[in-house]
């Protein structure tokens, strides 16, 4: 259960990566292509062949991921071009990276100024070509200037693999400090810059592409062989009671004992608990965002004691109190309620 089996990658982000190679030319006429996912070794023999014949060199996966579009992520890249902020496009990134590639895990970790953009291969980090985790956190601060703009760019990219190459294309590309041989894949970004709101923003939709993505993302897990333990309890918890959530609900529906399914997640570098309070957070956003109850109800359905200790976990969350968000999220017709809805 520590690892999906077998990881599969979308094909139209496949055939992105073809594409993306001799100056966009592409060379994918010769790849028969299926019409929905590749399995990873299928993917890697994309790679191998795109490497090959790259003039790019160890940069290849750099410019791959620079020169991806909106399509080749699927839908994820879709709601991404319609999310508020950069802050939901990084939640939705942690979603449904799924219905992209199978074969990492995306994840977000806010802390009090700035926020690590985290990846984490699901297969041996052997079996990956350096310039597929490149091409992947690339296309991710490419995504994100989708939502900042061109001239944005992160505070800082790292890679857990040794530079080849020269350094100047990547300052150039990632705009940014970019360290190698790092203890991790991550992006870290401003909070203030994953926070600044769109002034252009359709809230509906968003929530068209965010309901198909859901509709795929369990399609994709009742047809995967098997999910990582991960992803099958965020899937428990999006429809569970946070107010009693423990683990022997997960456990039990994947014939797991607790104690197994916490060195499954701890495997895959997350716990019952991390993941838990991304269940709150993504909760607590919805309730806020869709529903004028005050802090005191929003609490007991989250399964915290109270409106103060929802508060201290949202403004842990999103840098700020729950009542400031609800008020740059909600439309604007749901003014005159807002005074009765809390005062956090």
């Amino acid at each position: 259960m520590s690892s999906i089996e077998p990881p599969s990658v979308t094909a139209c982000y496949a055939l992105s990566v073809l594409n993306a190679t001799a100056d966009g030319a592409g060379e994918s006429g010769s790849w028969a292509l299926p019409t929905d996912r590749l399995q990873f070794g299928e993917m890697r023999a994309v790679w191998d062949a795109v490497l090959a014949a790259g003039d790019a060199g160890p940069h290849t996966g750099l410019l791959v991921g620079d020169r991806i579009r909106p399509e080749g992520l699927h839908i994820l890249g879709h709601l991404v071009l319609t999310c508020a902020s950069l802050a939901d496009a990084a939640l939705a990134a942690e979603r449904y990276h799924p219905l992209v590639s199978q074969v990492g895990t995306v994840s977000v970790h806010r802390g009090s100024g700035v926020t690590r953009i985290r990846y984490r291969p699901n297969v041996d980090p052997a079996a990956l070509h350096p310039q597929q985790v490149e091409a992947i956190l690339s296309s991710m601060v490419r995504a994100a200037r989708w939502v900042a703009g061109d001239d944005w760019a992160p505070l800082a990219v790292s890679f857990a693999h040794p530079r080849a190459g020269s350094a100047e294309p990547y300052a150039r590309v990632l705009g940014c400090q970019v360290a190698f041989d790092a203890p991790e894949h991550a992006i870290t970004v401003a909070n203030e810059d994953l926070d600044r709101h769109r002034p252009l923003y359709d809230p509906a939709l968003n929530a068209l592409h965010r309901a198909y993505a859901d509709r795929l993302l369990d399609q994709l897990s009742t047809t995967t062989a098997a999910a990582t333990a991960a992803e099958r309890v965020r899937q428990w918890l999006e429809h569970a009671a946070l107010a009693d959530a423990g683990p022997e609900g997960p456990a039990g529906e994947l014939n797991l004992s607790v104690r197994s399914l916490r060195r499954a997640l701890h495997a895959e570098g997350t716990s019952w608990r991390a993941l838990l309070d991304s269940a709150r957070h993504g909760r607590a956003r919805r309730l806020l965002e869709t529903t004028a109850l005050p802090l005191d109800r929003i609490a007991p359905l989250l399964g915290l004691s109270g409106a103060t200790a929802l508060v201290r976990a949202f403004t842990r969350w999103e840098g700020m109190p729950p009542g400031a968000y609800r008020s740059r999220h909600r439309p604007a017709s749901a003014a005159a309620d807002r005074g009765r809805a809390d005062g956090g």
